[in-house]
């Protein structure tokens, strides 16, 4: 399986089942696609559909569905940006509490929108972090 020589390191970190969803998606769209950037993102958005990316890692979403405006679009549409992996559809008491569990600082004041920001924001630090060490 060509995907799993090809697993990001944010999913080296996570559970087997985001692993194996991604793979699975990249495998396909490599054969619709061939090689290239299209396959990692078709692979992504079919992991954001069931995961979310929390620190450094990916968790299971607990609604699974479109995790931002692009994933919820689906193939052939503009592009749209994308959230970091962050469930920018969750409530705002979700992103609250994902944001606790990274101890984002000013979180009880910020909006939805400032939560999603800030999670996103506190997910490339991490990752960035993860890839440095290890």
């Amino acid at each position: 399986m060509p995907g799993r020589d090809d697993l990001p390191s944010t999913l080296l970190r996570s559970p087997r089942k985001a692993q194996d969803t991604w793979v699975a998606a990249h495998d396909s769209a490599l054969k619709t696609y061939g090689p290239g950037r299209r396959a990692q993102q078709t692979a992504f958005s079919a992991l954001k559909h069931t995961f979310e990316k929390v620190g450094d890692h990916w968790e299971p979403k607990p609604e699974p569905g479109p995790s931002d405006e692009q994933a919820a679009g689906g193939a052939g549409q503009r592009e749209k940006p994308t959230r970091g992996g962050v469930n920018a559809t969750a409530s705002r008491q979700h992103l609250y509490e994902r944001a606790k569990q990274l101890g984002i600082p000013g979180r009880s004041r910020m909006s939805k929108e400032e939560l999603v920001t800030a999670l996103e924001k506190e997910n490339r630090r991490r990752t960035d972090r993860a890839r440095r060490s290890g």
